[in-house]
């Protein structure tokens, strides 16, 4: 066990006036400092069994709230990165598996599998978008360009702040289209 992994586990420096990542309060409550350096870790692996082994480690720190927090967070801005790219269904599969059935973040994973279907003209089911997290929708309907999706939430989301996005995505795009 490395020396940061120590500190992690044991809930770091008592007093810490600056972190790697930026300050950090005086007496900032361990569970701050461990998120912190955990987003730290996530970000520093790179490749499906080291990042899948690094959330994994994340996920058996004992404050479980905190540790699923940190992996969502992390699943957000990887996830982002690779909605576009190739490597998505094996990163998606490998961090999926090293999730050990924590519902809140695979749900998220599987959102964003959703997302990337529907960004990259692949299949898709108008059930699935319309069943999805008001935070899924929310994302489809600021950052989609797939107008069959658009439609479908301007008519049909949860929530009137998605669909009048979504509306107001489509207004733009038909107005810039003609």
């Amino acid at each position: 066990m490395g020396r940061s992994e120590y500190l992690i586990r044991q809930g770091g420096p008592e007093r810490r006036t600056e972190g790697a990542s930026g300050p950090v309060a005086v007496d900032a409550p361990s569970e701050h400092w461990r998120y912190a350096r955990h987003l730290e870790s996530l970000a520093a692996v790179s490749g499906q069994p080291a990042e899948a082994e690094a959330v994994a480690a994340v996920l058996r720190d004992p404050d479980l709230v905190m540790a699923e927090s940190a992996v969502v967070t992390h699943l957000d801005r990887r996830a982002a990165g690779l909605l576009a790219d190739e490597a998505f269904p094996a990163w998606a599969q490998a961090v999926g598996a090293a999730l050990g059935g924590r519902t809140f973040a695979a749900r998220r994973l599987r959102e964003w599998t959703l997302l990337k279907a529907v960004t990259r003209g692949e299949p898709w089911s108008a059930a699935e978008l319309l069943a999805a997290s008001d935070w899924c929708q929310r994302t489809a309907a600021q950052s989609l360009h797939a107008d069959e999706a658009l439609r479908l939430l301007a008519e049909g989301a949860r929530t009137r702040r998605v669909r009048n996005a979504a509306a107001q995505r489509l207004l733009r795009r038909a107005a810039v289209g003609s």
